[in-house]
């Protein structure tokens, strides 16, 4: 009876809001964050890759350090895409402790811009298991890399070539993963992927709804020749790539056009994200060496910082 006055009394609010010009969204229920806050996988990866910590413990371990999102990555149960009783495991521990899985971060299925039609094929096919497996698990996403066999190189016509061989990997594998709900990703990984615009262009070549972005702060350093860093500033690289982004990777370390490295200024670049009317999940990723949770709790509790500080401002 009260939840139903409660009731009632809210919509008799906006009601009257409404007759004199009000927007009815003020009298909401329950305020949407401006953003949610999510744990990869990567971050743990030294205790996971010694065997200090079991890959099904994961989302559990996540839960005792407040965080209720996780990314998973395919190279922890590599041998497990299929096994159905090994993933109805990982979700059973996530639901008990209300644990929402986000995504799968794929690595070591083969370049979307292989040298060889059959090859790049292959990698479609190499896709579709993880595919299904998010979709199982619950996530809304898996991640993959844009790799390709064309040199690295910033003359147009090698970029526009990247381009057109990795577009229509990724359409195929967008085209399997719509039958899913599941959404596909590219990171800027290195390369020429790490250059905003040539990400941009490729998932805008793409041109299907399920080819999204995963913008990482501290993924813009694009090529190396001897000690000389070729990078892209971090700042407008993920402004560029909000458009099409499908989630966000945080990592406390941004890359100027220098190729040099700085601290992540976290107001200057969340403003960036929110502005962009992104209202997903920022993944951390970042676990600094024999205090990996330590690390993550920071970035934690920096994000909760600047969110109520956007929220308020």
């Amino acid at each position: 009876m009260s939840n139903r006055r409660e009731f009632l009394k809210t919509a008799g609010l906006a009601s009257a809001a409404l007759s004199i010009g009000l927007p009815q969204m003020s009298f909401s229920m329950k305020k949407e964050d401006l953003f949610k806050i999510s744990l990869a996988e990567w971050s743990l990866n030294r205790p996971l890759f010694a065997g200090k910590m079991n890959h099904l413990d994961f989302a559990i371990e996540a839960k005792k350090h407040k965080i209720d999102a996780v990314e998973y990555v395919n190279q922890f149960f590599k041998d497990k895409a299929t096994d159905k009783a090994y993933l109805q495991e990982m979700k059973t521990r996530a639901d008990g402790e209300g644990v929402t899985s986000v995504l799968i971060m794929i690595d070591g299925e083969g370049q979307l811009g292989a040298a060889k039609p059959e090859d790049r094929q292959q990698t479609v096919e190499n896709h579709k298991k993880w595919v299904e497996a998010a979709k199982f698990l619950g996530c809304h996403a898996i991640r993959v890399n844009a790799y390709t066999a064309v040199p690295y190189s910033t003359h147009p016509a090698s970029e526009q070539e990247a381009i057109d061989v990795c577009s229509s990997t990724l359409r195929r594998i967008c085209e399997f993963a719509d039958g899913f709900d599941i959404n596909v990703m590219v990171e800027n990984h290195g390369g020429f992927s790490s250059n905003a615009k040539w990400l941009a262009e490729l998932i805008k070549q793409t041109a299907h709804p399920r080819a999204g972005t995963l913008p990482d702060f501290g993924n813009f350093r694009m090529h190396a020749e001897g000690e000389k860093v070729f990078s892209y500033d971090s700042y407008r690289g993920v402004d560029e790539l909000m458009k099409y982004a499908k989630g966000v990777s945080l990592k406390p370390t941004v890359w100027d056009d220098f190729g040099k490295e700085h601290q992540l200024d976290y107001e200057r670049m969340m403003k960036i994200v929110v502005a962009h009317g992104f209202r997903g999940y920022v993944g951390i990723e970042h676990g600094e060496k024999d205090r990996e949770w330590d690390s993550i709790d920071e970035i934690r509790a920096n994000l909760d910082t600047i969110r109520r500080t956007l929220e308020n401002a």
